[in-house]
């Protein structure tokens, strides 16, 4: 359990009454802070069409992070395969692992301009979950069907305007394996024609592979000896089928002998109980409006969530979202944090706060990795 490390995963949030621009100055700085209180990764996630959500190109604010810091890990959580290609991918990171070798994780999804639908059949393979609880105690709240989601106006303008007129989606599998070939300098056409990404050929980047169930992410991740990204904040019904699936499927590689799993939870961390859960008042608002398809909306101050007139359709659409946040006192947080590791057998845990203050959010992570540190845990390798 020493060995357990913590990262740390940003949207951008932008505040209400705030601007992008300062939504980006605040992840900058808390990339800075993650550093001085010594987490060990530093990821970026990819959203578009969001109003409250200003992190819309993983390599470019990983790029800008990259050179206000010295050591942290940055990366993707994850970028959207759906409407890019292998070269374009390799090309942005190569780019910035010239300048900052070394620390530079490319994190890869399967969403963005891929359709839903078409993934593998998870292993049959069924986490031990009694009344919706892992035999640790940790909450396994019931599956929520994305499928609406999915299927919205939205999301379809999305896949519209990401992608070239009439251009479809590599094969998710296909595309991993022409990454990871430009990478390593090994690519060959099927006409046997060679391909060299330069810079990018030879770079010092570590691919991680992000899903949230036992499917087709998770199968690309173990069979090719790949780490493997969970995600409990997003999808906590499924985080164990997840990372089951992953070491179902996982065969030893160059990359690694055994398998390695990060898993994410939502947190918000101040110095007692009570505290936290105010500064998480904002929470509920925002998550609906992400799983309404409106687009996230700018992070609420407590007083603006409390204004919310809640349905119960409202609630149902967020209250696994609410049940599975981590809010509390360090040690509180600290507490369930250490339950979802053991549930979950994880590697390193990520960790994505959200607090309308950017203070507050600071102040969350320092709270945290103080705890961890207290606890004997380790924050970063070596």
């Amino acid at each position: 359990m020493s060995d357990v490390r913590l990262g740390v995963l940003d949207l951008v949030p932008i505040p209400s009454g705030s601007t992008a621009a300062d939504a980006l100055h605040n992840s900058i700085d808390l990339a800075q802070q993650a550093e001085r209180f010594g987490y060990s990764r530093y990821w970026f996630a990819e959203h578009h069409l969001n109003p409250g959500v200003a992190g819309t190109s993983p390599a470019v604010v990983l790029a800008l992070t990259a050179s206000a810091t010295s050591a942290i890990r940055l990366g993707s959580g994850a970028v959207q395969l759906g409407h890019r290609t292998a070269l374009s991918t390799v090309e942005e990171f190569g780019l910035v692992d010239a300048l900052h070798p070394g620390r530079i994780d490319l994190g890869l999804g399967r969403s963005g301009g891929r359709p839903p639908g078409g993934s593998a059949a998870p292993p049959k393979t069924t986490p031990e979950v009694v009344d919706g609880r892992a035999p640790n105690g940790l909450l396994i709240p019931p599956r929520f069907s994305f499928e609406h989601l999915l299927g919205s106006p939205r999301v379809a303008l999305q896949r519209k305007l990401l992608q070239l007129p009439g251009a479809e989606s590599q094969d998710y599998a296909e595309q991993i394996d022409d990454i990871l070939a430009l990478l390593a300098g090994d690519y060959r056409s099927p006409e046997g024609v060679e391909a060299h990404v330069v810079p990018g050929e030879g770079a010092d980047v570590q691919v991680w592979i992000l899903g949230s169930s036992g499917g087709e992410s998770a199968e690309a991740a173990g069979a090719r000896g790949l780490p493997f990204a969970a995600n409990y904040h997003v999808s906590p019904a499924t985080v164990l089928e997840a990372v089951e699936g992953y070491r179902a499927f996982f065969q030893p590689s160059g990359f690694l002998d055994k398998p390695y799993v990060s898993v994410s939870a939502d947190v918000v961390v101040a110095e007692d109980d009570a505290t936290a859960l105010e500064l998480a008042t904002g929470y509920g608002p925002w998550v609906r409006s992400i799983r309404t398809a409106e687009g996230a909306i700018r992070f609420p101050t407590p007083d603006e969530a409390r204004a919310h007139v809640w349905s119960d359709a409202d609630r149902a659409l967020v209250q696994d979202r609410l049940d599975t946040q981590f809010t509390g006192s360090p040690g509180h947080v600290a507490d369930q944090l250490e339950q979802l590791q053991e549930a979950t057998d994880a590697d390193e845990l990520l960790i994505t706060t959200i607090t309308h203050d950017h203070r507050d959010r600071v102040r969350s992570y320092e709270l945290l990795a103080g705890e961890w540190r207290r606890r004997g845990h380790s924050l970063r390798a070596g």
